[in-house]
C-alpha cells in the first residue's frame, strides 16, 4: 500500500504534526509511506521521522524569497507567484498558501501514484479533492473540534461528501458530520491519537504538586486553575501548581501576584521532557474551553497520574472514565474545580486508585493498538475501491455537492434523518420562502433580513415564540430564570411529544429552527422547527433550542442559534418529590415539587409563567440602576475651535503641543458607541453626554433616556471654563444632577462588543469592578518623555503613597469605567488640593491627576470601595497600519465584551484614511441605528 500524508508544515511543532509523523513512522514498517509538506520552514523536522518515510517539501520558505524545492524558477517569477493569493485555498481557510504553492501542489498531486492520500487540515482537504486523480482513495484526518471551527472549517462542509472517509477524534464530532451530510456522508470513523512508544516513567503520586501543560492562551484557561488552587492553597501550603508552556505570561503573573501565590504557583516555560514532569506530578489538571482529543490527558494517565479536567467539548469524556481514572468538572465552574483539587489532595487512597486505573486504561491508546486501526481502515478502503458501489457513491456525492453549492458558498440543507424525508424539508423551504419574501439562505437556514432587531430583542422574540406555541398546545411549562441574556423554559418529560407537536404546529411555514442537545449539551443537529415532531434526535434530546435567525441587510451581524430559547425536558425523581432539569439553575437542580407553586415573572412589558423558586430576590441580584456618562467633543466645530484659541491666547492656526488633534477628532464614534449600548447593554438606565455647548445633529434630544450636560452645569468654579482637559472634566462628573450612585464612564471611542450584564461592572453590593491592564507605570520620576496618562498616573501614585503608603504599578484597560458617586465625592474631599489643581488646568498638565480612569480605581481597591474584575477587552490603535487586521478579527469573531478604537500621536496612517477605515468598521459592527438617533426604526417604536 502506498500512502501519502499531506501536511502544511511538516517541520512545525504541533499536535497535528506529531500525530501524523507518529502514524507515518509506524506504517513505514509495512507500507510505502510519504509525507508531503507544502512548506519548509526549518532545517530539520521538530519530531522524529523514520528513515523509511520519504519527507518531501514543495516550497522552501526559510529565506525571504520563497522558492520551489527541487526545480529552478527565476527570482522575479518566485517573487510574483509568492505574492499572488492561492486559487485553491481561500485566505479565510489558511493564509499561508500562495499561487507558488498551488503550482507545486498541482504538479505533484495530479500525477501522484499513491493508493491513498490523507489530508490533515480542511485547507489541504480542499486541495486534495480538487487535484488527486479519481482512482486515489481520499481520507481526511480532523485533528480539531470540527463543529466549533470558524471560517477555517468551511472546506469540511464543502468537500467532505466527496471523500472516501473522514477520521475524527470523538463521537460528538462524528455525530455532527453524520447530521450534516446524512446519506451523502463518507465513511466516518473515530480513531484516537496514540501515545509515544517505549519507556515512560511513572509517578508515585506522593510529590505534592498539580501539573498543567500547554500554550499560555485564553483557550486553555490556566487562570481558572490558579483561581481554584487559591481556594485550597492556604490549607495545603506544601502543595504547588506547576504550569509548563510558552506564551503570554503576564496575565497569569499578575493573577498569581494578586492572589499572593508566588511561592505555590510556578510558570515554568516549555520543556522537551514533559513525560518526566508528569512522573513528578500527583495530579494533572486540564481547564480548556475545548479539547479536540486531549493528548495531555493520555500522557498523564500513561504516567499513572489521575486527571482533573473540565468536561468540555470534546476530548476529556472520550478519555477519562469519571470517578475511576479522573474527575470531570462542569465547564468553567471554578468552585467545582477547587473542590476537585481538594478531593484529590486530601483523599490519598482515591488519588492512588485513580492513578493506577488510569495507567491500565491508557493501554487503549498504545501505538500498536491505535495504528492497527489505521492500517485496517486504509486496507478496507483500498479493497473497496474495486466495488461498483464505490464509484456510485462518489458520483452521488459529487452531484449532491454541486446541487448544494452556490456562488456564496454551500447551502447546508439539513440531511435526512429517521422518518423525516428530504421532501418534508423541501416542502417547508418552498412554502416558507413563498410566505416570507425577505428571506435569504444563511448558514444553511432561511434567515430574515432585518435592520431593526437588537440581540436582546431577538432572544425575547424567541422566548415569545416558544411560549406562544406551548400556550396554544395547552402544554404546562415554567420559565427557568438565569443570569445570561437568553431564556430557558422547562417542560415535564411526560409532555415532550405534546410540546414538540405544539412547536411544529406553531412554526408551520415560519422560518424557525430547533437544535437538539444531549445531556452534556452537545449538539445533535438542527432542523426546521415545523418538522421537529418527526425528528428522532429531538424526541430524545435533553433540551431543544428554538430560534428564528435574523441577519442585517449588510450581512455583517447575524442573530442565530446563540439567541435561541432553550426548551428543557425535566424529569421527576422515582418517588415524585423532586423535578430535575438537564442543567443547573439559579435556584438549584433538582427542585422540590412541593416548591413549584405557580408564579409569574416580568420581562419587559409582559408577565411570564414561572414557579416560586425563580421569583426570589437572590444575593447575586443587582437591584440598583446604572447610568452611563460620556465626555464628548467635536474637534472640527468652528465655534469650539474659536473658543479654544481665544481661551489659550492662540491665533486660529497656531499649533500647540498640549492640544493634540487626535484627542479632539470626531469620527462619529459617539453614534456607534450609543448603538453598542442599544444592542448589547439594554439595562442602562440613562445616558448623560457631557459637552462644551455642542450637540450631535443626529441625536434625538427628546428621547427620555438621553441627557445633554454642559460643562457649565457641573463645574463648581465657572472660572475654570472653557476647558480642553479631559482630566479636569473627570473631576466634575459626579456633580451631574440625577446621576445614579453607580454609573459607567465612557469615552466615545469605547464600545460594547457583545451582550453583557451590569454584573460585569458591579458586584451585588454595588462595588465597582476595576480591570487592571498590563501597562506598567514605571517607578521613575515624571519626565518630559512621559505620555499624559503616565504623568497623571505618577501623580496618582504620589497621592496614594502619601495617604496610604501603597504604591501603584499599573494602569487600567480602555473599558467602560465603573464608579460610585460617593467614592468620587470622598476623593474630592480627601485629595482636595490635587483635584482642585487638575480642575483648573485648561489643557493637560504635568500636575494633573486622572480621577476616573485611574485614581478612583486604585483608591477604591485600597479602601474597600472597589473590587478587581475580569473582562474580555480589545484595543486597536487605528493609527498604525499593522494593527488593522485586529479590526477584521473583531468583526468576524465578535468575542470581546468591550473594545476601544484609539490612535496615538505616532500614527503612520493619514487621518482621512483612519476616518474611512473606522467608519467602515463601525458601520459593519453596529449596522442597526439606535433608538437614540433621529428617524431610526427603533426610535419610532
Amino acid at each position: 500500500m502506498k500512502i501519502t500524508f499531506l501536511l502544511t508544515w511538516g517541520d512545525a511543532i504541533g499536535g497535528t504534526e506529531r500525530a501524523v509523523l507518529r502514524q507515518a513512522n509506524w506504517l513505514a514498517g509495512r507500507h510505502d509511506v510519504e509525507v508531503l509538506s507544502v512548506f519548509r520552514t526549518a532545517d530539520a523536522p521538530a519530531f522524529e521521522v523514520d528513515p523509511r518515510v520519504r519527507m518531501t517539501y514543495l516550497v522552501d520558505t526559510r529565506e525571504s524569497l520563497h522558492r520551489p524545492v527541487g526545480r529552478e524558477l527565476s527570482d522575479e517569477v518566485c517573487r510574483v507567484l509568492s505574492a499572488t493569493p492561492s486559487a485553491l485555498v481561500r485566505p479565510q481557510w489558511e493564509q499561508a498558501f500562495t499561487r507558488l504553492a498551488d503550482l507545486e501542489l498541482e504538479r505533484v498531486l495530479r500525477e501522484t501514484t499513491a493508493d491513498i492520500v490523507v489530508s490533515t487540515t480542511p485547507a489541504l482537504m480542499a486541495v486534495m479533492t480538487e487535484l488527486v486523480p479519481r482512482r486515489v482513495v481520499t481520507v481526511h484526518q480532523e485533528h480539531r473540534v470540527a463543529e466549533l471551527r470558524g471560517s477555517s472549517g468551511d472546506p469540511l462542509k464543502r468537500f467532505s461528501a466527496r471523500l472516501d472517509a473522514v477520521v475524527l477524534l470523538s463521537e460528538p464530532t462524528r455525530a455532527w458530520f453524520a447530521s450534516l451530510f446524512g446519506d451523502a456522508a463518507p465513511r466516518l470513523a473515530i480513531i484516537p491519537n496514540s501515545i509515544d512508544d517505549g519507556y515512560r516513567p511513572r509517578s508515585s503520586r506522593t510529590n505534592p504538586s498539580i501539573v498543567m501543560a500547554g500554550r499560555l492562551t485564553g483557550e486553555k484557561q490556566f487562570g481558572h486553575a490558579i483561581s481554584a488552587f487559591a481556594q485550597v492553597a492556604a490549607d495545603h501550603p506544601d502543595w504547588s501548581l506547576r504550569i509548563f508552556g510558552d506564551g503570554n505570561r503576564r496575565p497569569l503573573e499578575d493573577q498569581i501576584a494578586s492572589l499572593g501565590l508566588g511561592e505555590q504557583v510556578q510558570l515554568l516555560g516549555s520543556t522537551t521532557t514533559i513525560e518526566n514532569e508528569w512522573a513528578k506530578a500527583s495530579v494533572v489538571a486540564v481547564t480548556s474551553r475545548v479539547e479536540s482529543f486531549g493528548l495531555t490527558i493520555v500522557e498523564a494517565m500513561a504516567a499513572a497520574v489521575p486527571v482533573v479536567a473540565y468536561d468540555c467539548p470534546n476530548g476529556p469524556r472520550e478519555i477519562i472514565e469519571p470517578d475511576k481514572t479522573g474527575l470531570l468538572i462542569p465547564p468553567n465552574d471554578i468552585d467545582a474545580l477547587a473542590a476537585g483539587f481538594r478531593q484529590m489532595i486530601e483523599d490519598e487512597d482515591l488519588r492512588h486508585a485513580m492513578g493506577e486505573a488510569a495507567a491500565v486504561a491508557v493501554g487503549a491508546f498504545a501505538p500498536d493498538v491505535v495504528m492497527a486501526h489505521w492500517e485496517q481502515l486504509y486496507t478496507e478502503l483500498l479493497a473497496g475501491r474495486d466495488n461498483p458501489d464505490w464509484a456510485e457513491r462518489r458520483t452521488f456525492a459529487l452531484a449532491l455537492h454541486q446541487a448544494q453549492s452556490t456562488d456564496a458558498g454551500v447551502v447546508e440543507k439539513q440531511a435526512p434523518v429517521t422518518d423525516l424525508t428530504a421532501p418534508d424539508i423541501d416542502a417547508f423551504n418552498t412554502a416558507t420562502q413563498a410566505r416570507h419574501p425577505n428571506l435569504i439562505w444563511s448558514r444553511g437556514q432561511l434567515t430574515q433580513v432585518r435592520d431593526d432587531v437588537a440581540p436582546h430583542e431577538a432572544a425575547k422574540a424567541n422566548l415569545d415564540l416558544v411560549v406562544a406555541a406551548l400556550d396554544a398546545g395547552g402544554v404546562d411549562y415554567f420559565l427557568v430564570r438565569q443570569t445570561t441574556p437568553t431564556y430557558r423554559v422547562a417542560v415535564r418529560q411526560a409532555d415532550r411529544l405534546a410540546a414538540l407537536t405544539a412547536l411544529a404546529g406553531a412554526t408551520h411555514e415560519r422560518p424557525a429552527y430547533a437544535e437538539g442537545f444531549d445531556v452534556r449539551h452537545r449538539t445533535l443537529g438542527n432542523w426546521p422547527a415545523a418538522v421537529s415532531d418527526n425528528v428522532e434526535q429531538l424526541r430524545a434530546a435533553a433540551s431543544i433550542r428554538v430560534f428564528e435567525p435574523v441577519i442585517t441587510s449588510g450581512h455583517t451581524m447575524r442573530l442565530g442559534a446563540i439567541y435561541g430559547c432553550e426548551m428543557e425536558f425535566w424529569t421527576p425523581s422515582e418517588d415524585g418529590t423532586e423535578l430535575a432539569g438537564p442543567a443547573s439553575t439559579l435556584a438549584g437542580n433538582p427542585l422540590a415539587v412541593a416548591s413549584l407553586t405557580p408564579a409569574s415573572i416580568r420581562i419587559g412589558e409582559r408577565d411570564y409563567r414561572t414557579v416560586d423558586p425563580f421569583t426570589r430576590h437572590l444575593v447575586s441580584d443587582l437591584t440598583f440602576p446604572v447610568d452611563v456618562v460620556y465626555t464628548w467633543v467635536d474637534g472640527q466645530d468652528p465655534a469650539w475651535l474659536d473658543r479654544k484659541s481665544a481661551a489659550l491666547g492662540l491665533p486660529p492656526a497656531a499649533p500647540s503641543a498640549d492640544l493634540s488633534t487626535a484627542r479632539f477628532r470626531d469620527r462619529d464614534e459617539l453614534r456607534y458607541s450609543l448603538r453598542s449600548i442599544d444592542l448589547f447593554a439594554p439595562w442602562v438606565r440613562r445616558i448623560f453626554i457631557v459637552t462644551d455647548r455642542q450637540v450631535p445633529d443626529w441625536l434625538d434630544l427628546d428621547h427620555p433616556r438621553i441627557r445633554i450636560v454642559d460643562h457649565r452645569d457641573i463645574f463648581t468654579e465657572p472660572g475654570d471654563l472653557p476647558t480642553f482637559n479631559s482630566h479636569a472634566i473627570e473631576t466634575q462628573l459626579h456633580h451631574i444632577d440625577d446621576l445614579s450612585e453607580q454609573f459607567l464612564y465612557l469615552n466615545d471611542d469605547v464600545f460594547f462588543g457583545r451582550l453583557v450584564g451590569p454584573q460585569m461592572f458591579f458586584n451585588p453590593g454595588g462595588l465597582p469592578k476595576a480591570f487592571a491592564s498590563r501597562t506598567q507605570i514605571p517607578l521613575t520620576p515624571i519626565s518630559p518623555s512621559d505620555e499624559a496618562f503616565a504623568v497623571a498616573a505618577k501623580n496618582n501614585r504620589a497621592l496614594l503613597e502619601q495617604a496610604y503608603g501603597r504604591t501603584l504599578t499599573h494602569g487600567f484597560l480602555h473599558t467602560p469605567h465603573a464608579h460610585r458617586r460617593s467614592t468620587l465625592a470622598a476623593i474630592e474631599v480627601e485629595f482636595a488640593e490635587a483635584m482642585r489643581r487638575t480642575a483648573g488646568n485648561r489643557v493637560r498638565s504635568a500636575t494633573d491627576v486622572s480621577p476616573l480612569s485611574s485614581l478612583a480605581h486604585h483608591y477604591g481597591l485600597i479602601t474597600g470601595r472597589a473590587v478587581n474584575g475580569e473582562i474580555r477587552s480589545g484595543f486597536v490603535n487605528v493609527g498604525l497600519e499593522e494593527q488593522h487586521p485586529r479590526l477584521k478579527a473583531l468583526l468576524q469573531k465578535r468575542n470581546q465584551d468591550v473594545f476601544c478604537l484609539n490612535d496615538f500621536h505616532d500614527s503612520d496612517v493619514p487621518a482621512e484614511d483612519q476616518a474611512r477605515i473606522i467608519q467602515a468598521f463601525l458601520a459593519a459592527y453596529f449596522p442597526i441605528p439606535s433608538q437614540f438617533e433621529k428617524g431610526s426604526e427603533r426610535n419610532r417604536r
